[in-house]
């Protein structure tokens, strides 16, 4: 199995931040304060590296990780100390993305050299824990799927060893208190030993057969999974084998690199099954029993990868009772035959399955010459007697289906169940086979038998085949009719498909009739706004709570906005998150009622206004900027799924009675699951506000509305667009100015001319520092959103911001010169013009 391999540069880039913030921190310490905060920092920092998806050599009790922590290691947690092998989740199949196996993976060949469940796959978001009693486990949905067992016995680490062991130690480090050597699944290792009491189990196949390996009574054997488990393989009947002592019971196996030792209880070598010539101690020997009942070995090599020795166990694939269809012969070479005696039989089975319940009359049909059973091998003969008396002895047992007679010894072996047959020794065997059938089916009767089958099959056919053509005609008709009298709409097309998707809307909000919304809003009478997909009309609910409900209009992007609006915002509560009251969907009529913000929206509040009764004073615009940052930063780390809004703007961040800011209009929101850190998607958002990788098509990710905000700040902080043609041409740009004010000290003239520049106001110089971090050009430099609300409430001082390019100040001159006081715009430079151009407003103000 193969573990898709990526990089961890993007969660580097997202420490290093947090270093030059530290190193700013040590650099401007100077008394106990100082000290204090640094040390809460490293504490901090600590905690965040510590929770980040940073692999370990060592687990300690308290860890929990899930596929979707570790997506940027490929799923490991845990590394041996010489990076050989890695313990963690790998995807359970080629064909299956969404399932995962907690597994130890050998990295250099990504081959799955042991699994904890094996046969209950869970998701991305599924913890794998090491508790702090020391008990390691995997959960799923609240339950268990595996258990190491120990938590009575103190386990104070887990490590991965280069051998592809793990081991829980306790206090105790020279003995392990659980590893994975001791519970093998379907695969050994080089230094694995295996011994009796363990058992080896295959994966199922078509057939749901599984095989297994187990010691049992002084001897290690393959079993098939028939009804009663068959034994195909014997360590001691291998002639193979280099016999050092014999007479001795075996009780361990260990794989070396070269070869299959086989021990007996006080540890004495008794023989040796040689795997290859010449081993290599760098490498590793794996011994896998596959789901053909094989046991092949491989050697994982670092450089060279795996490489499949010649040497099978059995060494013969039809010496296995599975290897062809019950009944059937297996032809070393050749492939599976149907033995001339059942040929007359569909699947060459005569279907016999209780013949003790049965009250038909049986017969003995004699086999091929030279066919016998691998079963045997195994299977203790009746008393000694002749020809006769094996045959007489199999009628007279109800359950015998199949009987061998060894002519040579005499032996008479009789089976109640049976898999493929083989050919032994070119046809020379000494044994006469036989295969019970039954007297009245056999011969010509079969053939009677079979044709009345086929006659009965052909009627059935022909019969449904009518039946399915009378309810197509059906249907037909009526859709004709429907459609000639009532021309269906595009909206009654889809509504049927949004009613049953919301149906299954877990905690969705209150669902509300058309009636219900249409009184509380006085037939839509108070219009508040005209957003991207619909008008906006204040309404009041009959316990007196205002609402405003979001009339969506026409289809297409409207239903689609519907959609991500019910789903995204139902399931989130924040208090600086605009609430989801409810929703309507009857037919064509689609509605959202939020929660009224009596305020209305943030751009009527710093945007042209020179009314001292309408202009915020400086400490209310703090308090918004901040609940703002602590909205997003909910989106992006808090949520189940991370969540990308992708049109952060003064419009979409509304304010209730108490001028408490919430961030709304998730209509554009881009749901993201942990597995994506970046996502390539159309373009979407508002000019002005948008981050470089939108322009230029590269990779986008939460970081761009990090750069959004950062736009939104500035403009908090300036009462101005970012970008104003009517101003002179150095201030035009004004992110470009202010990082030139703020390198020369002066930041009275970034700061809103119409408020009272406070300059001993430390807050001041940390939000303009803050919004140019934000919109630096190259994303990794940004910080995250939780970073931004750390930086703002003063956990630690802010660095001075590099220097950003000229690339900026290019696109937003070139590409978004503002039409509107809205952020609307035109002109475009590059062959982004069209894309851009029909992004000029995507969404309004609520």
């Amino acid at each position: 199995m193969t573990v898709m391999s990526g990089g961890s540069q993007k969660a580097s880039n997202r420490k290093s931040l947090s270093f030059v913030l530290m190193e700013a921190c040590i650099y401007h310490c100077g008394d106990s304060k100082c000290v204090i905060v640094l040390s809460m920092l490293l504490i901090a920092n600590l905690c965040i590296m510590c929770s980040s998806s940073t692999q370990k050599q060592v687990l300690l009790p308290g860890f929990s990780g899930s596929e979707m922590d570790y997506i940027d290691n490929n799923g490991m947690f845990l590394l041996s100390n010489g990076s050989v092998f890695g313990f963690g989740f790998v995807t359970n199949s080629v064909s299956d993305t969404t399932s995962y196996l907690l597994a130890v993976v050998h990295l250099a060949t990504t081959s799955i050299v042991w699994s904890a469940n094996a046969n209950s796959p869970v998701s991305h978001s599924d913890n794998f824990v090491f508790g702090k009693d020391g008990n390691a486990y995997l959960q799923s949905g609240g339950s268990t799927i595996w258990t190491a067992n120990i938590s009575s016995k103190g386990g104070t680490s887990m490590q991965l060893l280069d051998s592809g062991n793990l081991v829980v130690f306790g206090k105790d480090s020279s003995s392990p208190l659980w590893q994975s050597f001791s519970h093998p699944t379907d695969t050994l290792l080089s230094g694995q030993s295996f011994i009796e009491g363990m058992t080896l189990v295959s994966h199922s196949n078509t057939q749901n057969m599984t095989y297994t390996l187990q010691i049992k009574s002084g001897d290690m054997m393959l079993y098939a999974g028939l009804q009663m488990p068959q034994p195909y393989w014997s360590a001691l009947q291998d002639n193979r084998m280099i016999v050092d002592k014999n007479g001795n019971n075996i009780y361990s196996a260990n794989l070396s690199s070269s070869s299959w030792s086989f021990y007996d209880q006080s540890g004495l070598l008794l023989s040796q099954l040689v795997i290859v010539q010449q081993g290599d101690a760098n490498t590793t020997l794996a011994a896998v029993l596959g789901n053909d009942g094989l046991i092949t070995f491989y050697m994982l090599q670092s450089v060279n990868g795996r490489g499949t020795l010649p040497i099978t166990v059995p060494q013969d694939s039809c010496d296995m009772p599975a290897h062809c269809k019950p009944y059937t012969i297996c032809n070393s070479g050749t492939g599976c035959q149907c033995p001339s005696a059942l040929s007359s039989y569909t699947n060459c089975n005569p279907g016999i399955k209780s013949p003790c319940n049965s009250k038909d009359k049986f017969q003995l049909a004699q086999l091929d010459s030279g066919v016998g059973y691998v079963g045997t091998n195994f299977a203790s003969p009746v008393p000694k007697t002749n020809l006769t008396g094996c045959k007489n002895a199999c009628m007279g047992n109800c359950s015998c289906i199949a009987v061998f007679f060894d002519q040579m010894s005499g032996n008479c072996f009789l089976f109640d169940q049976i898999g493929s047959l083989q050919q032994k020794d070119g046809g020379k065997s000494s044994f006469a086979s036989f295969i019970k059938v039954s007297s009245s089916n056999h011969g010509s009767e079969q053939g009677g038998s079979d044709s009345g089958r086929l006659t009965i099959i052909i009627v059935i056919i022909i019969v449904g085949t009518l039946v399915v053509i009378g309810v197509l005609v059906y249907v037909g008709f009526r859709i004709y009719q429907r459609r000639r009298h009532h021309p269906p709409s595009q909206d009654d097309a889809g509504s049927s498909e949004d009613d049953g998707f919301l149906q299954t809307i877990s905690g969705a909000p209150t669902r509300y009739t058309y009636k219900e919304l249409q009184d509380a809003t006085n037939n839509f009478s108070n219009k508040l706004g005209q957003g991207g997909f619909g008008s906006v009309y204040l309404g009041m609910l009959p316990d007196g709570s205002r609402i405003a409900v979001k009339k969506l209009e026409g289809i297409g992007q409207g239903k689609k906005e519907f959609r991500s609006e019910v789903t995204i915002i139902g399931s989130i509560h924040h208090i600086h998150l605009v609430k989801l009251r409810g929703f309507c969907v009857e037919g064509a009529h689609k509605l959202l009622a939020y929660e009224y913000m009596a305020k209305g929206s943030l751009d009527r509040w710093i945007f042209h206004s020179n009314e001292d009764s309408s202009m915020l004073d400086w400490d209310t615009r703090f308090n918004i900027a901040l609940g703002t940052a602590k909205g997003l930063a909910y989106l992006h780390q808090d949520c189940e799924s991370k969540i990308i809004h992708c049109d952060i703007k003064p419009e979409n961040v509304l304010l209730d009675d108490n001028f408490l800011a919430k961030v709304s209009d998730f209509g554009l929101a881009k749901l993201m699951t942990r597995e994506q850190s970046h996502v390539f998607t159309t373009l979407r958002g508002t000019r002005g506000y948008l981050a470089p990788e939108w322009i230029t098509n590269y990779a986008i990710s939460e970081k761009s509305d990090v750069y959004s905000y950062g736009m939104v700040l500035l403009e908090i902080i300036s009462g101005r667009k970012s970008y104003d043609p009517v101003e002179s041409s150095e201030k035009a740009h004004f992110p470009s100015y202010a990082y030139k004010k703020l390198e020369e000290g002066d930041l009275r003239d970034i700061f809103d001319a119409k408020l009272k520049y406070n300059d001993k106001d430390e807050r001041v110089e940390v939000a303009i520092k803050v919004a140019l971090w934000c919109i630096q050009e190259d994303f990794y430099q940004r910080p995250s959103m939780s970073k931004v609300v750390q930086m703002l409430e003063g956990v630690c001082d802010v660095p001075q911001p590099p220097i950003s390019s000229q690339i900026g100040y290019r696109l937003y001159t070139n590409a978004f010169k503002s039409s509107s006081e809205e952020g609307t715009s035109s002109g475009m430079s590059d062959n982004n013009s069209d894309a851009l151009l029909s992004a000029v407003r995507l969404s309004g103000p609520r």
